[in-house]
């Protein structure tokens, strides 16, 4: 058994349908409702706020436990911001991804300045214990000088049509956020974003590349993982 499995000890479901319920919360653009009404159809009886806190304690361990299993990231990180209105206060949302499109790390912040990229570079340094061989961003001066600060070895290169693969994977946190009907909280939104940047990608491998076949395969080998890092492998299911 892995000893970085999540501990269970206090609650009465079985991990079955915890995970369950976080991979419906995190997968599909539902809401906490809605993930319980459809363990309702299984015969689960289980609250919308029992999903919410289900989320809120495991998503981020599920979340870890799926990136333990990644391979070391790609050399080129590509790095993006969108603003994301939480309160009606304008907040910014920085993302990096590396070339195959695994999200490295997300950061809400307040601004988009200097001091903003030099934050996010550099705990980036420090999440994935890596060093890029180039960072590839927009046009923003922000950028340019942080990058001179933190990591001046690493090519720069800035061209707004070289990021496409930053902005893409924006498009699931916009999705959701449509279906959350916004967020509440700055703590909240990078809490829910953080494992969800995790979890989500997890369960999207790039399906316009594969055949059916390969897909469901690759889908198989998916849910394999996410039964072994959530401590569901190997037991029968009770949903």
């Amino acid at each position: 058994m892995d000893s970085a499995l999540p501990s269970y000890q206090g609650h009465r479901y079985p991990v079955e349908v915890i995970a369950h319920c976080v991979w419906l919360s995190f997968r599909f653009p539902l809401s906490f409702r809605e993930a319980g009404e459809l363990m309702l159809q299984r015969g689960v009886v289980v609250s919308h706020e029992t999903v919410r806190r289900w989320c809120a304690t495991f998503g981020q361990v599920y979340a870890n436990g799926l990136r333990r299993r990644h391979a070391r990231p790609g050399d080129p990180w590509h790095l993006d911001e969108v603003f994301v209105k939480i309160n009606g206060e304008l907040k910014y949302l920085w993302r990096a991804v590396d070339q195959d499109g695994t999200v490295l790390d997300i950061l809400l912040q307040s601004r988009r300045d200097t001091a903003a990229a030099r934050r996010f570079f550099r705990r980036l340094l420090k999440r994935t214990g890596a060093v890029p061989r180039v960072v590839v961003t927009d046009k923003l001066r922000s950028y340019g000088a942080a990058h001179r600060e933190v990591m001046p070895s690493v090519e720069h290169r800035a061209h707004q049509g070289l990021n496409n693969r930053a902005e893409n994977s924006h498009q699931p946190t916009r999705q959701r956020e449509r279906a959350m009907k916004g967020f509440r909280s700055v703590g909240g939104a990078q809490r829910f974003l953080s494992a969800f940047s995790g979890i989500s990608p997890h369960f999207r491998p790039r399906r316009h590349l594969m055949t059916a076949t390969d897909h469901r395969a690759e889908m198989t080998v998916r849910f394999t993982i996410w039964d072994q890092i959530t401590g569901a492998a190997g037991r029968p299911a009770e949903a």
